[in-house]
């Protein structure tokens, strides 16, 4: 697929070609971003001119009430987590189709969007075991989802650190990370059918994904995990540049096989962990960027992959969002979904060009 380069291309020394567009493509991609998050503060069912926008972001008191609730409470929260959404899963899912060797391993790969998963369900529709309804619990309830789904995907997290310290085979993590989904899955659905209808729709809303449900207080919490995370991302980009060239390769630099696999999982399960717990699942993003993050820039080294991987990323769960709350619509479509029917059309056209989906030695 795209990862047919020669072997110096990993290491930066490519074509000057290259290099040469990158900063145009970057440029094009900052701009885009610029322009979808203004339309993104824009777009609603109330309609706020964008010179009032502006000013309520800078501070300006003097605009109306209703209208900086709107923006301040609403709709920049909202912006601001779909940065996050698309950076973290983008990045994410370079790191597991790097690690895995595999163009069709994304961030949810390892079992832990179904570890968060399970930690919402667990607690949204237990508790009707105890007579309490979400709708009596609102503040609460949001606390407690987001609490229950990091636990969730830290569980799973815990599970594979133990594997990775008694399994060599990478290939064999990942197929044990399907088969925890899989059961994962599983119970989930038990805890369904046992479910009351208040509690089983909470929780179906919760696996549609809503950028809309972190607050500006949570942001709080959310941008520096996700900071954090992506500068961790960085700091490996070398590594994850020798993994493509073979783990035997990758030891002969000097690279701790181990160590180096159990941090880019770790990285990983704090970018997927909290984007799903505060933002539910959101499908597609991880698999799709990267391919066309390698598309544009024709190059496997991590080093542009990262960056460009979230701009792209910024660009469309941005336009996701834009497309989901479009004012000829009645109602917010989920942001599930509109990912879904970009990514899904994006994958099968790689598959039919490309004509098998190959490894990516």
């Amino acid at each position: 697929m795209y990862f047919n380069l020669k072997k110096l291309h990993l290491f930066g020394l490519m074509k000057s070609t290259i290099f040469n567009k990158i900063p145009y493509l970057a440029l094009f991609l900052i701009s885009g971003a610029v322009l979808f998050f203004g339309m993104d503060l824009f777009l609603g069912s109330v309609t706020i001119p964008f010179k009032s926008i502006i000013n309520i972001i800078l501070g300006d008191v003097n605009e109306k009430e209703s209208w900086r609730i709107i923006i301040l409470e609403a709709r920049f929260p909202k912006t601001i987590a779909a940065l996050l959404c698309g950076a973290a899963l983008s990045v994410s899912g370079l790191q597991m189709q790097t690690l895995f060797r595999n163009p069709l391993a994304g961030p949810y790969i390892l079992g832990i969007s179904s570890g968060a998963g399970l930690g919402v369900a667990i607690f949204i529709m237990g508790l009707s075991f105890i007579g309490i309804s979400t709708s009596d619990l609102s503040i609460a309830t949001n606390s407690g989802i987001v609490i229950s789904s990091i636990l969730g995907s830290f569980t799973v997290l815990a599970i594979l650190l133990a594997l990775i310290n008694r399994i060599k085979d990478i290939m064999t993590i990942l197929i044990l990370g399907v088969m925890i989904g899989s059961i994962i899955t599983a119970i989930i659905g038990i805890i369904q059918y046992f479910s009351q209808d208040v509690q089983l729709k909470s929780f179906i809303m919760w696996t549609m994904g809503d950028l809309s449900a972190v607050t500006s207080n949570e942001l709080l919490i959310l941008t520096p995990i996700v900071f954090v995370g992506l500068i961790g991302s960085f700091i490996i980009s070398k590594n994850l540049n020798a993994y493509l060239l073979g783990e035997e390769y990758a030891k002969s630099l000097g690279v701790n096989l181990k160590r180096a696999r159990i941090i880019i999982i770790l990285i990983t399960s704090i970018l997927t962990g909290s984007i799903t717990a505060y933002c539910g699942p959101i499908g597609f993003i991880g698999i799709v960027i990267p391919h066309l993050a390698r598309m544009l820039s024709n190059s496997s080294d991590h080093r542009i992959l990262i960056p460009l991987s979230i701009l792209l990323g910024i660009n469309v769960l941005l336009i996701a969002d834009i497309i989901s709350q479009l004012p000829v619509l009645e109602q917010t479509l989920p942001i599930n979904s509109i990912t879904s029917l970009i990514g899904i059309p994006f994958i099968i056209w790689i598959i039919l060009k490309n004509k098998k989906i190959t490894n990516l030695n």
